[in-house]
């Protein structure tokens, strides 16, 4: 997954300008803000597979590949990847748009899989 490709991979599901506020002590925008966005991200997708609510259960193989900086759009794209009978598998992939023109970088990618659940709470079946 890590492997650089000039185009990102799936949907745009959402576009976020980082903000200082949400620097690490070394002045880049923090892994937990951009994991943060990603999961967001894959859950609106995984909302719409699914017609219903889903949580994160689990985050696989996510690499930090570059910084992301303040003042650059991070740009979340989304692919489903796999449906099972309760569970959906979103691949996540973030570029960062420097200085908010065309020039992008991938700077993070992973998968996140998400359980629908029903009204009482409790994972449900997925219809095909």
């Amino acid at each position: 997954m890590t492997t650089p490709s000039p185009e990102p991979l799936g949907t745009l599901t959402i576009r976020t300008l980082a903000m200082p506020a949400d620097t690490n002590p070394s002045g880049d925008i923090f892994g937990g803000w951009v994991m943060s966005q990603m999961d967001i991200a894959g859950a609106i997708a995984a909302v719409e597979r699914v017609q219903g609510r889903v949580v994160t259960v689990a985050v696989e193989a996510m690499t930090f590949i570059a910084p992301v900086k303040v003042g650059d759009v991070l740009c979340v794209y989304t692919e489903i990847e796999r449906v099972g009978n309760t569970s959906v598998t979103v691949l996540v992939e973030a570029w960062a748009r420097r200085n908010r023109i065309d020039q992008r970088v991938k700077v993070t990618d992973g998968r996140f899989v998400y359980v629908a659940l029903g009204d009482d709470g409790k994972k449900r079946r997925i219809e095909a």
